[in-house]
């Protein structure tokens, strides 16, 4: 991977869950669900099979999704690590918009 695609790709996953994040949690008034549900989402970006198949074979999906999650690259862990970073970020500009006063917040 060429650096200046790694480096945006940090920036699009940061922008991405940031913005995801943020407005899930002024929506469902909370701070921090994002950050809770973003677990999942890697899980659905790393596997390679129907989401179906978490529910029919679970023990073997989720045994095979975790392999895979133990062979990414160093890259990848960085640029699923900066989407985590987002949701984070998300999460405390919610709080800090709440704690000053914004009402919608």
């Amino acid at each position: 991977m060429n650096i200046v695609q790694f480096i945006v790709s940090m920036l699009l996953f940061f922008v991405l869950f940031f913005g995801i994040g943020f407005l899930l949690n002024m929506i469902l008034r909370s701070s921090w669900i994002m950050a809770f549900v973003y677990p999942l989402v890697v899980l659905l970006i790393v596997d390679n099979f129907k989401f179906s198949r978490y529910f029919t074979e679970t023990g073997q999906a989720f045994s095979e999704v975790f392999g895979q999650l133990t062979r990414l690259q160093v890259v990848d862990i960085a640029i699923l690590s900066s989407g985590f970073a987002g949701t984070i970020v998300a999460g405390l500009v919610i709080k800090w918009l709440r704690k000053n006063g914004y009402q919608m917040f």
